[in-house]
């Protein structure tokens, strides 16, 4: 039991956030923040060489974001795998797991969403892993009608309460070859295990896990955040549907989506499944991946989601997201074997630059903010460092364009008013950075749970040529 719960950080305590900071990582962000504190306040010269390297860097990561532009080239559907349609093709045996606590809101559309999936029953396993305390949606999960392959299975008490432990509780159970995840709130293209089968099948050991492109969509039209849903969208779209491909097409690593992401059960169990000590044990499971020597890549057929809602929702979500990359930072900075500078990079310009824009958004702003003011009071035209401008400006062109393509490959639109009011969202990140950092220290490994509602039903009469017709099944 605790082998199925636990592997991977029983197996090496270093390599889990079950050990947040390590001894020598503690003195080691001591000496760096104190040297450069101490430096910046007794040598101005010392301030400046910070500021410089911090330009540097950020300059870097806006030539970063454009680079993956211009390799963001759509896969044609001609080069994909055509997946078999002869009733006789033999399928790999697939195991879908969502792992769900207190979901009864949601699980009867989740249940109906995984009937649908095109995949023979006969080769199909399934779990909904409930966590026993969880009383309500153990006996909503009994009660529903249910495929003859989805099963319900309950998770024993433990800790840490989270959802890599019971994610790895289904692993040591399962019996398939492949396995994909699932959150409650998804609706994944009916053909997507299909799709990724057929990868799997022509690409050889070496590729050991896709990632399916997740799509935000707001089925809601009275939302209460219309601000919040269209900025996360494009977040999403920014990062499933240009950078992961463009990162698959170079070969990187990067960190995967908490859903939807299809791996070999061989090569995932070798790995020690997903760390339970990691609230974005996606995010750490992408680099064990490629330090193990095996290649991640991505598929077209997408997942649905909604966004999350207002912000006393989206906020404690983004606190774990950024709470988790920390984690993953601290883990994968402990020991450098299988990384290579291929995966530094990949790791410095995902997880750490998620991190990084998200502790100076706000101050970035705040900076900005209080030099026009104080040059308005003195009666001047505000004066801003040629070079911080050039950085700056450089920075948000190549957020807005990363955005703008991705909405624009997902179907959706992406104009001046979401570039103006994503310089507000991003302010948000800095206060999700600061809520991070405060629970890393005192609940590390607390999982802040974001409550779902089932979606309404789309209106068919105002959809046109062939979604009309998925949506009507």
């Amino acid at each position: 039991m605790r082998r199925g719960t636990t592997a991977q950080a029983d197996d090496d305590a270093l390599k889990s956030a079950r050990t947040t900071l390590t001894t020598r990582q503690t003195l080691g962000l001591t000496l760096i923040l104190t040297g450069v504190l101490g430096a910046t306040a007794m040598a101005p010269l010392s301030g400046s060489v910070v500021l410089l390297s911090l330009q540097i860097g950020f300059m870097s990561l806006a030539a970063w974001r454009v680079f993956l532009l211009w390799n963001s080239r759509v896969q044609p559907l001609s080069d994909t795998p055509q997946i078999c349609a002869d009733p006789s093709c033999s399928w790999p045996r697939y195991t879908v797991v969502a792992a769900l606590y207190q979901e009864t809101a949601v699980l009867p559309q989740l249940i109906e969403r995984l009937t649908d999936i095109d995949y023979p029953s006969d080769r199909l396993e399934g779990f909904l892993a409930l966590e026993a305390d969880d009383v309500a949606t153990i006996k909503a999960a009994l009660d529903l009608p249910r495929p003859d392959w989805l099963q319900v299975l309950i998770v024993p008490p433990g800790a840490p309460k989270t959802k890599p432990r019971a994610l790895n509780y289904a692993l040591a159970r399962c019996s398939g070859d492949l396995i994909t995840i699932y959150d409650a709130e998804d609706d994944p293209d009916p053909l997507q295990l299909r799709e990724a089968a057929t990868r799997f099948i022509h690409e050889g050991d070496s590729l050991a896990c896709l990632q399916a492109p997740l799509r935000i969509r707001c089925r809601n039209k009275a939302s209460a955040s219309p601000f919040l849903d269209r900025q996360f969208a494009a977040e999403y779209a920014a990062l499933f549907e240009v950078t992961l491909p463009a990162m698959s097409r170079l070969a990187l690593p990067f960190p995967l989506g908490g859903t939807s992401n299809h791996f070999r059960v061989p090569v995932l169990r070798a790995l020690g499944g997903w760390d339970a000590w990691n609230v974005t044990e996606d995010a750490d499971l992408g680099f064990r991946i490629w330090r193990a020597g095996y290649r991640l890549g991505v598929i077209q057929r997408p997942t649905y989601e909604p966004p999350p809602g207002p912000l006393p929702l989206w906020l404690p979500q983004r606190t774990r997201w950024l709470k988790g990359y920390l984690q993953t930072l601290a883990v994968h900075t402990r020991y450098s074997e299988g990384m290579g500078w291929r995966g530094w990079t990949a790791l410095a310009a995902t997880v750490g630059a998620g991190v990084a824009s998200a502790a100076i958004h706000a101050v970035c702003a705040a900076w900005m903010f209080s030099l026009a003011l104080t040059s308005i009071v003195a009666g001047r035209l505000p004066h801003f460092s040629p070079l911080g401008s050039i950085v700056l400006v450089s920075g948000v062109i190549a957020a807005w364009l990363l955005k703008h393509r991705g909405v624009r490959q997902a179907g959706g639109s992406y104009g001046l008013g979401d570039m103006l009011a994503s310089l507000a969202y991003w302010c948000l990140l800095s206060l999700a950075f600061a809520h991070a950092v405060i629970r890393l220290i005192f609940e590390p490994h607390h999982w802040d749970k974001t409550p779902h509602q089932a979606e309404p039903e789309p209106d068919i009469a105002m959809i046109d040529g062939a979604d009309a017709g998925r949506a009507a099944a």
